[in-house]
């Protein structure tokens, strides 16, 4: 087994009794069972502690595949022995599956998984780097429209709002880490459009100074409110020339003294050079022009032309890109990342994808001071800047509360061909490995479960075995959601699954007595025995009321009536009843002689069907030939003669008189045939 990289804290599972009694636990397909055995401490025997579950905070695979094992031979008890009750805990390891504002961020997000998987595989190049980029962009939204319905139900519901602002802080990190991601790796944005890309993420993600600007532009004298220069700042950090710039013309109205030095300043960040995304200029072009920009700034500074206001000569600094005078709104910039983008601009524009790594590496350690240590999304970051993806991966399945994360950004970084070389040991590759454990915790939900299918199915090594161990363990409810798997089953070609559903769909209506549904679903089933044990119950309970259930089924059965002998007469014997009432009575003599003939009729069910042949033989019109009366007639002796005498002693009154009425029928019907087949001859 493969070792976790720190000790994990332990679990403490509520109402548990671990001094009195022993947990064990064991495996489930989505969560664990947790429960109090008979081994208890005896003579000071250590009481093992209940670890967690292997979940997404390791994201490692501990065992290849398998069918999980039951809870088994488990009894709860006194640690002296004597019996007490027992309960059994249900841990989860994906919880966040059954928060109600998540669920748009599963349903979505799976809409976007399909259509990426189902995308023109042909197309190459800028084409297809476009469509990847479009599709993380996509996740994104969905990410941040999840955002939005958490601040919605916060503000809604007050008791909510712990839950919501953590899940909120949860989502903000993953649309953080995931846009990093779509600039390093999906787009590889180069050198000069990198730093821009960097930007927007800065602005997008970090520093909202939306708030400060409404309040400062909205006094009477926006110059002169305490926040107007922290926003001019905020500004510049963000290389938001054009907004800073319109800031300080109000500074110069306001204060005729400094016009001079708002025109040079204004000037020098109007002339700062910047990358273009365009391509219009090469890098070199680009270094040379940011490199005459800087000297400026450095000839400025340097003779005193903004001593007099400090604020516009710390603007000049940041400018040139002193670190000092950056760190100096280190309030302003609340993180490293930020840190790093803004120093990236003032002092290195041209930064290339793989100088990243010790830029951020020295602007963490400037920043942080060794104030505080990295916090796990540092870490993250910090492993994304020196384009180490596995490690993203692996940290984001420590760090993040569910699956769902590290499944999709794996996939679509599979995708873009990122990940072809990295195969886990027991086989699959680590994409398949995390849609597996993913689409495994949507199982574990009543409804999401459908959508974990078309998961499994885009996993081609172990999706299959996975989805055939994970459909046995849908609880059958209700006959829609059967419907719902079986379908599902049948899709796929899975046959032992249909009939197993079918079995038991089965067998639930048989008990609740709803044989016209027992019988449709064994003939799904195509199981014989349970469609012959279920046409007994439907003759049974003919005999006992003297009319059918469930007639449309019966009448419909068509080809599905060969699957067993005794499934098939009963569709016969209903075809006689539907004959005789369309009062086609030759036919129907034909058809019960037939079932009797035939042998297809139980045995226990000739004196009905001689029984039925009374109206016949009552007829006014002769139905049954000489033949027919005859064969009716040995059928009739084969019948009593057949049983012991001990049976004969016990016939009631009812059944003899019966077959005397039967007796006395059959010769009349027979006098009546030799008379007319006698007056025919003679004619």
């Amino acid at each position: 087994m493969e070792e976790l990289d720190a000790e994990p804290p332990l679990m403490v599972v509520p109402g548990a009794d671990p001094v009195a009694r022993q947990l064990c636990f064991a495996w489930g397909p989505a969560e664990v069972l947790v429960c109090e055995t008979l081994f208890g401490r005896r003579g000071g025997s250590p009481i093992p502690v209940l670890r967690p579950i292997p979940g997404p905070r390791s994201p490692s695979p501990t065992r290849s595949p398998s069918r999980p094992r039951a809870l088994t031979g488990c009894v709860a008890g006194t640690g002296e022995g004597g019996p007490s009750a027992s309960r059994v805990f249900v841990v989860r390891k994906d919880q966040d599956i059954y928060i109600q504002t998540l669920r748009k961020l599963f349903n979505e997000s799976h809409g976007i998984f399909i259509g990426l998987q189902r995308s023109e595989e042909e197309l190459v190049g800028k084409s297809r780097k476009a469509q990847l980029v479009q599709v993380s962009k996509n996740y994104r939204s969905v990410i941040r429209a999840c955002m939005e319905d958490m601040h919605q139900a916060a503000c809604k519901f007050f008791e909510t709002w712990p839950c919501c602002f953590f899940q909120v802080s949860i989502l903000s990190a993953m649309e953080l880490i995931w846009n990093l991601c779509e600039i390093l790796f999906v787009e590889a944005a180069a050198a000069g459009p990198l730093l821009l890309r960097l930007l927007d993420w800065v602005r997008l993600h970090v520093c909202d100074v939306d708030n400060m600007v409404r309040e400062v532009l909205s006094s009477e004298n926006p110059s002169k409110h305490k926040l107007f220069w922290n926003v001019v700042d905020v500004f510049v950090l963000q290389g938001r020339m054009d907004e800073a710039r319109h800031l300080l013309s109000k500074e110069a109205s306001a204060n005729p003294t400094s016009v001079n030095m708002y025109k040079i300043l204004d000037d020098l960040m109007k002339k700062m050079p910047v990358p273009s995304l365009g391509n219009t200029q090469t890098l070199t072009e680009m270094e040379l022009k940011w490199q005459h920009w800087h000297e400026e700034c450095q000839r400025y500074l340097q003779d005193g032309t903004f001593a007099s206001n400090s604020h516009m000569e710390s603007i000049c600094k940041i400018l040139l890109g002193d670190e000092d005078a950056i760190l100096e709104k280190k309030e302003l910039m609340t993180t490293w990342y930020h840190f790093l983008v803004t120093r990236l601009l003032y002092s290195h524009p041209t930064v290339k994808p793989m100088e990243l790594r010790f830029y951020a590496q020295s602007s963490m350690d400037l920043f942080l001071g060794g104030e505080s240590s990295p916090e796990p999304l540092d870490t993250i970051l910090m492993a994304a800047f020196e384009f180490e993806m596995h490690q993203v991966i692996k940290e984001c399945s420590i760090a993040l509360s569910n699956w769902w994360f590290v499944a999709h950004l794996t996939d679509l970084l599979d995708h873009c061909k990122l990940l072809q070389s990295h195969n886990l040991y027991f086989g699959s590759n680590m994409r398949e490995f995390l849609l597996l454990e993913y689409a495994s915790g949507l199982f574990s939900h009543h409804s999401l479960w459908q959508l974990g299918v078309d998961y499994f199915d885009h996993c081609p090594e172990y999706g299959r075995v996975y989805l055939e161990l994970h459909i046995e363990r849908i609880p059958l409810n209700t006959e829609q959601k059967a419907l719902k798997v079986l379908r599902i089953c049948e899709q796929r070609q899975m046959h032992e699954q249909v009939r197993s559903i079918c079995k038991i769909m089965a067998m639930k209506a048989l008990r609740n007595n709803r044989l016209g549904s027992a019988l449709s679903w064994s003939i799904r089933a195509k199981d014989a025995a349970f469609a012959t044990l279920i046409s007994d119950r439907f003759l049974k309970d003919y005999c006992e009321r003297g009319c059918f259930s469930d007639l449309d089924l019966i009448d419909n059965l068509g080809p599905s009536m060969l699957l067993s002998d005794r499934l098939t007469f009963l569709g016969k014997y209903r075809e006689f009843h539907r004959l005789y009432g369309e009062k086609r009575f030759s036919e129907a003599a034909k058809l019960l002689l037939m079932l009797m003939t035939a042998h297809i009729a139980p045995c226990s069910f000739w004196m009905t069907l001689l029984t039925d042949a009374l109206p016949l033989l009552e007829q006014k019109e002769v139905v049954f030939s000489a033949e027919q009366t005859y064969e009716l007639m040995r059928c009739l002796e084969d019948l009593t003669a057949g049983k012991s005498d001990k049976q004969k002693f016990q016939v009631d009154d009812v059944e003899t008189m019966k077959v005397e009425m039967l007796r006395l029928a059959l010769a009349r019907n027979l006098a009546r045939v030799i008379v007319k087949e006698g007056t025919l001859e003679g004619s």
